[in-house]
């Protein structure tokens, strides 16, 4: 009778702890087949909003050596970068192939 419960108590502790796999996987944590086989829609992960500042003043000499790098920037000074949606992306066919970057600005 303990053993049965023993054996029980196992079977049910590892069912518990194979069912937490496969949520929230991000593709660092996975290896062998798992890693080979992941597709990108499996991550869940929110993008990231890059930033860059609208004026950086140019500093020479002493004051460029004695900035302070970790001093925040303003948020008015602060331009959301967007990445993507380039022409090329909205071309098909014949155009998106023959497509170089001499073209850029002609239609």
């Amino acid at each position: 009778m303990k053993k049965l419960a023993l054996i029980l108590g196992v079977l049910f502790l590892s069912v518990g702890a194979f069912a937490q796999e496969g949520k929230n996987v991000k593709k660092n944590d996975l290896t062998g087949p798992a890693y080979k086989n992941y597709q990108v829609w499996m991550d869940k992960s929110e993008p990231v909003k890059i930033y860059s500042q609208n004026s950086i003043a140019s500093l020479e000499g002493p004051a460029y050596k004695n900035q302070q790098p970790s001093k925040e920037t303003p948020k008015e000074n602060l331009v959301e970068v967007k990445i993507g949606g380039s022409e090329r992306q909205k071309l098909t066919g014949p155009a998106y192939k023959n497509y170089g970057p001499w073209t850029q600005g002609y239609k």
